[in-house]
C-alpha cells in the first residue's frame, strides 16, 4: 500500500515526524499482516484485530484464539504454501526500535462480513478494512485529528493507488497548500523514489470522449451530445509549475511528469505534448501495474520532496480535548 501522507487540509502525523512514520506504517501492517495471515492458517481464534501493541503486551498474558476459527475452514496444503506469495512490500522495515504506543490513533478492528475461502479473499479483506484505518491514520496525530469528508472513505480512486502501489510511494491527495499565503487547492501528487507524478483526473460520463482541439477549451463528446469543458491541461500545467518552483527554492532534484488521467473515458487529442501522459480507459490497467512493480526504495531525495512539501500546506485541525467534548455534546 502506497503512504498517504497528506490529504487535504487535513492534519498529518508526517508533517511532524517524516523520518519516522512512513518506517512505522509499514512496519505496523506487516505485523498485522502477518498475525492474521498465521491465524488464517492455524485455525486459532482471536475475537478481533487488537492494536499491535495491545497484542504484544497480551501475548504472554492469556492464550488468543482466531476469529476464523468459527467458520472451521480446513486449509489445503497449497493455500498454505500460496500465502508467500502475498506478501507485503516490506522494503522499507527498519529492523531496530520499537513502535511508540499512541494514545487513542492506531486501533485496527475490522468486522469480519464474509468467510475468506482462500488466501486472497484474506488479503482482500484485510487491504479493504486496512484502507479505512489509513484514512484515520493520515488525518490525525496523538493531539489532534481533522474532520474527515466521508466522501473520501468511498473514492474508488485513492482507494486504488493507496492498495494497488508500493509502500515507497508517497501520496498527496488534493492537497491545500499556500501560495504567497493564498490556499491552493492541487490535484494528486505521486512522489515515488525517483519522480514527481503530478495527476489531473477527467472523469464524468462512462465512456465519454474529451477531445483536446484549444488552448482554452476542450469538447466532452457523449453518446450525441457535446458540451464544451475547460481544458483540463491548465490546472495540471499550474500544478506542475507550483510544485517546480518550491522545488527550485529548496534544491529539491527530482523530475516532473505530468499524467491526464481518465479510468472510465477517453482522450481524443491530436499530436502529443512534451512531458505529459495520456492515461485513459484502455492504459489505466497497465499504468497501474507498471507502477505497481516498480521495486525500488525509498531515496532521500524523495523525502526531501515530501518534506519541502509538507512545509508548504494548509491545515485545518481540531484539539482532541475538544473533539471529544463535542462528541459529549451530541450524547447529551
Amino acid at each position: 500500500m502506497s503512504q498517504l501522507i497528506k490529504l487535504q487540509d487535513y492534519i498529518s502525523r508526517y508533517q511532524i515526524d517524516l523520518s519516522r512514520y512512513p518506517t512505522q506504517f509499514v512496519r505496523l501492517k506487516k505485523i498485522q499482516w502477518d498475525r492474521v495471515r498465521e491465524q488464517w492458517v492455524s485455525g486459532d481464534e482471536l475475537p478481533q484485530w487488537q492494536h499491535m501493541e495491545q497484542q504484544e503486551n497480551e501475548k504472554e498474558s492469556k492464550k488468543t484464539f482466531s476469529f476464523f476459527d468459527k467458520f472451521k475452514i480446513k486449509r489445503s496444503p497449497k493455500e498454505t504454501d500460496d500465502i508467500e506469495a502475498v506478501e507485503i512490500m516490506n522494503d522499507l522495515i527498519s529492523q531496530e526500535g520499537e513502535i511508540p504506543e499512541e494514545e487513542s490513533t492506531l486501533f485496527f478492528e475490522p468486522n469480519i462480513v464474509y468467510k475468506p475461502n482462500t488466501i486472497e479473499e484474506l488479503k482482500k479483506l484485510f487491504l479493504d478494512q486496512f484502507f479505512h484505518f489509513q484514512i484515520k491514520w493520515a488525518s490525525s496525530t496523538i493531539r489532534e485529528k481533522s474532520y474527515v469528508d466521508p466522501k473520501f472513505l468511498r473514492d474508488t480512486l485513492l482507494r486504488s493507488i493507496l492498495q494497488g502501489l508500493p509502500d515507497s510511494f508517497l501520496v498527496f491527495y488534493y492537497p491545500i497548500i499556500k501560495v504567497k499565503k493564498a490556499p491552493v487547492e492541487l490535484d494528486i501528487v505521486l512522489l515515488t523514489p525517483t519522480e514527481c507524478l503530478c495527476i489531473t483526473v477527467v472523469e464524468q460520463e462512462n465512456q465519454a470522449v474529451f477531445v483536446g482541439e484549444g488552448d482554452r477549451f476542450w469538447t466532452k463528446k457523449f453518446g450525441k451530445t457535446s458540451n464544451k469543458l475547460l481544458n483540463p491541461l491548465i490546472q495540471l500545467n499550474r500544478m506542475e509549475s507550483i510544485i517546480s518552483k518550491i522545488f527550485l527554492e529548496n534544491e529539491v532534484e527530482m523530475p516532473i511528469r505530468k499524467i491526464l488521467l481518465s479510468r472510465n473515458g477517453y482522450f481524443d487529442y491530436p499530436g502529443t505534448i512534451f512531458n505529459v501522459q495520456f492515461i485513459d480507459k484502455r492504459e489505466f490497467p497497465n499504468w497501474m501495474q507498471n507502477l505497481k512493480h516498480y521495486s525500488s526504495p525509498m531515496k532521500h531525495m524523495q523525502m526531501r520532496a515530501a518534506k519541502v512539501l509538507l512545509q508548504t500546506v494548509q491545515t485545518t485541525s481540531f484539539n482532541r480535548d475538544i473533539w471529544n467534548a463535542e462528541n459529549e455534546k451530541e450524547k447529551d
